[in-house]
């Protein structure tokens, strides 16, 4: 179970780095506003910008993987494991009720009341 605790970090750094990396590399929608008082080549201030690329495509994927990684290493870093103990393998023994023992009488007194 320790290899895939392993692997599930493994994949989220790598995803993680990759989200990190591709959101920087992405052009902003705020780039395209100089455009739109220049020329017109914008068609809308802040609205779509179109059908999205190769770059929103992979960060998706990415942030995809990176929760399910997380969600996998929360899974795997609850599972606990019982320890049985020292006397797991241990019978209790069985104990019989002992017969009520009569108080001690005093010698000064008589054994029957009169």
């Amino acid at each position: 179970m320790e290899w895939i605790k392993t692997l599930l970090i493994v994949l989220q750094v790598i995803s993680a780095l990759s989200v990190i990396l591709l959101v920087l590399l992405q052009q902003g929608k705020g780039a395209d506003m100089g455009a739109a008082f220049g020329s017109g080549a914008s068609g809308s201030l802040f609205g779509a910008s179109g059908s999205a690329n190769f770059l929103s495509h992979a960060t998706a994927i990415f942030a995809a993987v990176f929760f399910m990684c997380t969600i996998g290493i929360t899974w795997v870093g609850n599972k606990k494991e019982v320890n049985p103990g020292v006397l797991s393998g241990t019978v209790a023994p069985a104990t019989t009720p002992a017969a009520p023992v009569a108080p001690a009488q005093d010698p000064s007194k008589p054994a029957v009341p009169r």
